[in-house]
């Protein structure tokens, strides 16, 4: 399947459009044109200084996945190493930054158990080789693959997108899904890049708790996490933790999770609040204790599955009501995050919930 960048953009959904529109004397030739970031920025999720739009080179399906190549101006956002972020800055010669979004076809599920390859090349001369992008939150888009990406300069350069096979927690037709690669013409012409839009945010919500609206578009699917009445199971509520919210359901058939059927499945749907995006890369592990005695002690896993989505997970022999969890963040999600998501999601204490 090929879909053009024309399709794309006239793809957008009216919402979208809504809050991609004001651009206004952007010009980008080279480095960083992105407002000074907020000061005394607030430890959560918070709004960011503006918006941009996003292009796209064209779409392809391979291997039981679509891919988009999809791009943006160069910006900045901040690396995680343990509960340290850094930021990266655009460079004075940064292109644009580049986003193979890559999706489950059956399931929209964007997984997270795979890392896509990306190689450029012009008229057969290597121009990127193996570039890695970072596993990234954004408000606009939720989880995805991105970095900023140096050209030469403008013109027409072949991509090639590779993801390996994913890994064994999968259910359903996702543990069907096999390694594929994909093949693309980037036209980089700054033209282009310019007309994308760029909204700077209002002074007066800029820092302030909240998120902006996730971008709505028609060919590219937003990964959101279930709400309360579409998780499937039991749902037995909700906690906080480092302004992450953890919606736990148990379900009573666990056979697609492990080999007994006759066990529990308790599923935590981690997300961000406001956009409710899933927030993948964190080690969980959780008690449950039922009248004062434990009865589970152990690492909650991450899943992908088509009705739970990216969740973390494990087989107990029973749940029952009255039961006291207590989930523990080993470590805090390690995704790169863009402007608004830098400060959340780090310090996370235990959250602790009666089932």
């Amino acid at each position: 399947m090929h879909k053009s960048r024309r399709a794309f953009l006239a793809g957008v959904g009216a919402a979208g459009a809504a809050g991609l529109a004001g651009c206004s004397g952007f010009e980008l030739q080279s480095g960083n044109r992105e407002p000074p970031l907020v000061e005394n920025r607030p430890d959560g999720v918070y709004v960011p200084t503006h918006t941009e739009g996003m292009g796209m080179a064209s779409m392809q399906s391979d291997g039981g996945y679509s891919c988009a190549l999809t791009y943006s101006f160069p910006h900045r956002f901040w690396t995680i190493t343990g509960s340290d972020t850094t930021m990266v800055e655009v460079g004075n010669s940064d292109a644009l930054h580049l986003m193979p979004i890559v999706w489950h076809s059956e399931t929209g599920i964007v997984p997270s158990d795979v890392n896509p390859t990306v190689d450029i090349s012009r008229d057969g001369e290597s121009v990127v080789d193996g570039l890695s992008p970072w596993p990234m939150l954004a408000q606009r888009m939720g989880f995805h693959f991105g970095d900023n990406v140096e050209l030469p300069e403008q013109g027409e350069y072949d991509v090639t997108v590779s993801i390996g096979e994913g890994g064994n927690r999968r259910t359903g037709s996702l543990a069907d899904a096999g390694a594929a690669e994909f093949e693309f013409t980037l036209d980089y012409q700054l033209s282009e890049l310019n007309d994308l839009p760029f909204e700077d945010i209002p002074p007066a919500r800029q820092g302030t708790l909240g998120a902006v609206q996730p971008m709505q578009m028609d060919m590219v699917p937003l990964m959101q996490a279930p709400t309360e009445d579409e998780l499937p199971g039991t749902v037995r509520g909700t906690a906080e933790s480092g302004d992450a919210q953890f919606v736990v359901t148990t379900i009573d058939d666990a056979g697609a999770f492990g080999d007994d059927a006759d066990q529990q499945h308790l599923a935590v749907s981690a997300h961000t609040p406001y956009n409710r995006y899933p927030i993948p890369l964190m080690s969980l592990s959780a008690t449950v204790t039922r009248d004062g005695e434990t009865v589970f002690d152990g690492y909650l896993n991450e899943w992908q599955d088509g009705d739970l989505g990216i969740h973390y997970g494990a087989l107990l022999d029973t749940v029952k009501e009255g039961d006291e969890l207590t989930i523990t963040v080993d470590s805090p999600p390690q995704v790169s995050r863009h402007e608004g998501y830098e400060t959340a999601f780090l310090n996370m204490s235990d959250a602790t919930l009666t089932l």
